[in-house]
């Protein structure tokens, strides 16, 4: 019977969220705020649909592992060596200030020093599951703002392992004191030294046997196995079974069957973590907000507001812009998932009374749900808040005096707005050929290696209007935003061409759908990541299948010139005839196009003159003069030096007609 009931609270459940998860689709939001709003409303304190919170809590229990497990998986050691300094730096500080403030506020309204820094730590941890879903969606995820971001939360996730330590001596229920948590800790230390040691040596040996089985079954069974001793490990030695989780997904990323595990366990993982979202949701009671609207909305503005401006200042010490800094604060601004999991450990420890568990759940998830609006309104925002205060005087930064702009008087230069790879690419390219450029950039590190390998690069914001003169841009002959901030790279269009209407402006997005604002911002061209990967693609197809490379030119040109517009229409419905193929001749046929030069035969001769069709059998489709097009020619059309033909045929007849038509192969 037990387990029939069971099922009927996950048939419920799982029905309520459709609908919600559905309508949070429609209003582009992502899904796990949605899993939150489905569990309020079939929790007890709404429509009472699911009453039993507690069945559901222990199925939650899984989603919480699995959480860990996965994120241990993503998580590598090689990755926190890459993000390094936005891990550390930005990390560190952002979480230190984050529970000294949060502490130091709530010990003087009145509650003991351990509640009090308990819940400095609940706040400083942010939803890892819900930012970096935005920011890949909205392609900010190697921005600047979003690669400080995503450090922060790296290092908040590593914050949860001691945490999850230390909580048991703040709630008074371990003994031992100061030598109890060291020794704790020391416990902790031996584990992850093991599990690093295992991670090198025997873990990777034993997939490897596993594997040759070729069996899926096999390798699921194995990868749940290890999850499961090693989180008995830790649990065994006083630690979480959250913390074992995280340290045999950390295990697996070392060894290079981690995407193959990740990809295995993601579904298991989503429906559980969504259960547990769903049981955060029944636990808020309309009671309390009730009770406390004001405290409540009190609490959310200042934990957002709060939360922002001091995770603003890792960033701005590493000389990051405040534009950035405040960029990537309002990414982290929200109370997380790891923060539910640790208040309801507190809770049943002790340390968080009925009362005070309630104000943080309400509080935590009206952040959880207003975060989307915040990343999608705060590029806005601060542009906004920028014409009004100047935002530098309140995070200036720690830049350098070396890597101010310059004022050199260079002209008809070439501004680069980035140094990733297509910045130094196109750095290069510039080098070569003696043509005068200037970099700007916000990394100072990729600054000083410019600088270091002899590139002209100044630190700055190029989205600010001071920077881009102090540039040059009155100046420049060209302006090259090659970054991967959409937003930023809006405004850099927009400032630039308000400063110089005749710069030409080439941005470079990721996808399609900025083509049509970037344009109507003064972009000249607009090159889309996604569509230039395919134009490579087919362009090596139609050179395979023997089509002229003249006209894959002439084919990718018009794709470019439309905007990518024959890449973009959609598939036709049914019964609806399908749009013209871009490339219509046979594989045995060709299409060239044949420029005239001033001394070819052809020139002042009519096409009936030439003898072409007669003598080759190749057939002109049209004729290009002066940018204009002329479709099929009558036969007393007169040829002029500069033509460029497009004449189709085979091989044989076009080579034929080229040597009548220009006097040379």
């Amino acid at each position: 019977m037990s387990q029939l009931a069971v099922l009927e609270d996950l048939a419920i459940i799982f029905a309520v969220s459709l609908v919600v998860i559905l309508l949070f689709h429609r209003l582009r939001l992502p899904a796990l705020p949605g899993f939150i709003v489905a569990g309020v409303l079939v929790g007890p304190n709404a429509l009472r649909l699911v009453g039993d919170v507690h069945r559901v809590e222990e199925l939650a229990e899984i989603g919480v592992i699995l959480l860990l497990f996965t994120i241990g998986i993503e998580f590598s050691f090689g990755r926190l060596r890459t993000m390094g300094r936005q891990v550390v730096e930005g990390g560190l500080v952002q979480m230190g200030l984050t529970v000294a403030v949060t502490a130091a506020a709530a010990f003087v309204v009145g509650p003991p020093w351990q509640v009090a820094l308990f819940l400095g730590c609940l706040v400083g941890l942010s939803s890892t599951a819900i930012v970096l879903k935005i920011l890949t969606d909205r392609g900010e995820i190697d921005a600047p703002h979003g690669r400080l971001a995503t450090g922060m939360l790296i290092f908040q996730d590593l914050c949860v392992v001691p945490i999850m330590l230390v909580l048991p001596f703040l709630a008074g229920r371990a003994s031992g004191g100061a030598a109890g948590l060291a020794l704790a800790l020391g416990k902790a230390a031996v584990v992850v030294a093991g599990v690093i040691v295992a991670a090198r040596t025997l873990v990777p040996r034993a997939l490897t046997v596993i594997l040759r089985t070729r069996s899926r079954e096999l390798f699921l069974i194995a990868i749940i196995l290890l999850g499961t001793l090693t989180a008995l490990g830790t649990a065994a030695v006083g630690a979480s079974l959250a913390l074992g989780a995280f340290l045999a997904g950390l295990v697996i990323s070392e060894s290079d069957y981690g995407h193959q595990a990740l990809a295995e366990l993601l579904p298991f993982r989503d429906i559980f973590i969504s259960l547990f979202f769903v049981a955060v949701g029944m636990l808020v009671q309309f009671d309390f907000l009730r009770r406390h609207p004001f405290l409540t909305v009190g609490g959310v503005v200042v934990v957002v507001a709060g939360k922002a401006l001091i995770a603003a200042a890792g960033p701005a010490l590493m000389a990051y812009s405040a534009r950035v800094a405040l960029l990537a604060g309002l990414a982290v601004a929200q109370i997380g998932e790891f923060s539910f999991v640790v208040a309801r450990e507190g809770r049943t420890a002790g340390l968080l009374g009925e009362e005070l568990y309630q104000g943080f759940l309400a509080v935590a998830v009206i952040t959880m749900l207003v975060t989307p609006f915040l990343l999608q309104g705060g590029p806005a925002l601060l542009d906004r808040v920028g014409t009004v205060l100047a935002l530098e005087r309140f995070l200036p930064g720690s830049r350098p005096e070396e890597l101010a702009p310059t004022q050199e008087q260079v002209r008809d230069h070439v501004i680069i707005a980035g140094y990733g790879l297509n910045g130094r690419n196109l750095a290069a390219a510039l080098r070569s050929i003696n043509v005068p450029h200037l970099i700007v950039e916000l990394n100072s590190q990729a600054v000083r290696g410019a600088r270091a390998s002899g590139e002209p690069a100044f630190y700055g914001d190029a989205t600010r209007e001071e920077i881009l003169r102090a540039l040059g841009v009155e100046r420049a002959r060209l302006l090259v935003v090659a970054i991967s901030d959409p937003a930023a790279t809006r405004r850099i269009v927009r400032v630039a061409r308000t400063l110089n209407p005749g710069l030409h402006i080439i941005a470079r997005t990721r996808y399609v759908v900025e083509i049509p604002e970037l344009s109507r911002l003064g972009a000249d061209d607009v090159i889309p990541e996604e569509f230039e990967t395919s134009i490579e693609i087919f362009s090596r197809v139609l050179a395979y299948y023997g089509l002229g490379r003249a006209e894959i030119n002439r084919l990718v040109d018009e794709v470019r010139a439309t905007h990518y517009q024959a890449l973009r229409e959609p598939a036709p419905s049914p019964g609806v005839p399908p749009r013209a193929p871009i490339v219509t001749e046979l594989p045995q046929m060709r299409v060239e196009r044949i420029s005239l030069p001033g001394d070819a035969p052809a020139v002042g001769r009519t096409l009936a003159e030439t003898g072409l069709r007669t003598h080759t059998g190749a057939l002109v489709l049209s004729v290009r003069r002066g940018g204009e097009d002329v479709p099929t020619p009558d036969p007393h059309f007169r040829l002029v030096a500069g033509d460029v033909l497009s004449v189709v045929g085979q091989p044989r007849q076009l080579a034929a007609a080229a040597r009548l038509l220009t006097g040379r192969a």
